[in-house]
């Protein structure tokens, strides 16, 4: 079973158990995977279902973010569920250990340089194996104190 198609039948029993906030959730999901097959004119694959989920995740903290520091606590903890039901439909995530493993993979494969052409080599020598699997801001954090120091 894909994801897109764990996601819709996610959707139906979510709809027969009438459970608002987790059907309005993965309604806005399925919106923002069709829009994506609309403007790219094909079938998304799962690699590209991880990469809206991702999306949606990230706008998601940033507007828990604005909302706490307007005070608005109640519309922060609404986005709070929604990540928390969006977070159901990543891969396993990586632990510390496997992502420090796979910063040394990607330098020792870039050549070990430093600076910010280093940075941006081994940020794309990582992308496509901790997509989804990892936070890539966090993972961009230690490689820059990895450059750094």
């Amino acid at each position: 079973m894909t994801l897109k198609e764990r996601i819709t039948s996610d959707t139906r029993d979510a709809m027969r158990a009438r459970a608002t906030a987790r059907l309005s959730t993965l309604r806005l999901l399925q919106a923002a995977i069709k829009q994506r097959e609309i403007d790219e004119r094909r079938e998304l694959a799962d690699a590209d279902v991880v990469a809206v989920i991702e999306r949606m995740l990230k706008q998601r903290r940033d507007s828990i973010e604005q909302f706490t520091a307007g005070k608005r606590l109640d519309l922060a903890d609404a986005e709070r569920a929604e990540v928390g039901i969006l977070e159901t439909y990543l891969p396993q995530q990586m632990s510390a250990t496997e992502v420090d493993a796979a910063i040394d993979a990607a330098l020792g494969a870039t050549g070990g340089a430093s600076g910010p052409a280093a940075m941006g080599k081994v940020m794309a020598a990582l992308k496509p194996a901790l997509a989804g699997r990892a936070d890539m801001a966090a993972v961009a954090a230690r490689v820059k104190a990895r450059l750094a120091g």
